[in-house]
């Protein structure tokens, strides 16, 4: 019994320290941010918070894991359209920088099969081109999506524009994420 309670204990501080580093990052940043201050935020010191990873990139990349379950359950279940959860995530996005970087610096390091986050990045772009071509089937099926468009093709420009925009908007924070892949759904979703 002794094992099971030590264990749903370690999943406890696990989640702790995932949805303390949440804030941490978004506040100060990616490049800002230590594990030192991850484990500060957590009353541990930096070796008992390595302690719960196997190493500090599967920390980042739990961490990017965590921020896709927190975005999921707040917008998913906010919004009448799954396409307005999806602009929602990107305006929040906005509100978390470090977040933001975080992520586009290690899906660029997991494009490396050898990188430990490689297969976290193929699965969670499966999931999402899954789910966006869903949506876009969806719409087609309602008769507001032409239907000779391929719904995969369109999951993947989503992605790929969502992305793009994340980096230009790195570099230039005056550019209006949302605005931007609103208008391609709004290109998209105009009947010809």
């Amino acid at each position: 019994m002794a094992q099971r309670g030590s264990y749903a204990k370690g999943i406890a501080k696990r989640e702790e320290i995932l949805t303390a580093a949440l804030d941490v990052i978004a506040r100060n940043g990616y490049r800002r941010t230590s594990v030192r201050e991850l484990a500060d935020a957590v009353g541990l010191s930096q070796a008992g918070l390595l302690h719960y990873f196997s190493s500090k990139e599967e920390l980042f990349q739990e961490i990017l894991r965590k921020r896709d379950e927190v975005d999921a359950a707040t917008f998913d279940t906010e919004h009448e359209h799954p396409i307005e959860g999806f602009f929602s995530v990107i305006r929040h996005n906005a509100e978390v920088p470090g977040l933001v970087q975080l992520y586009a610096q290690l899906s660029t390091e997991a494009g490396d099969p050898e990188h430990p986050a490689h297969e976290f990045f193929v699965e969670r772009y499966r999931q999402f081109r899954i789910m966006f071509a869903g949506l876009v089937r969806a719409e087609q099926a309602a008769g507001n999506v032409d239907p000779d468009l391929d719904a995969d093709r369109v999951a993947n420009l989503f992605l790929a524009a969502a992305d793009g925009l994340q980096t230009q908007w790195m570099l230039d924070p005056s550019i209006d994420m949302v605005e931007n892949v609103t208008y391609l759904w709004q290109l998209v979703t105009r009947r010809v």
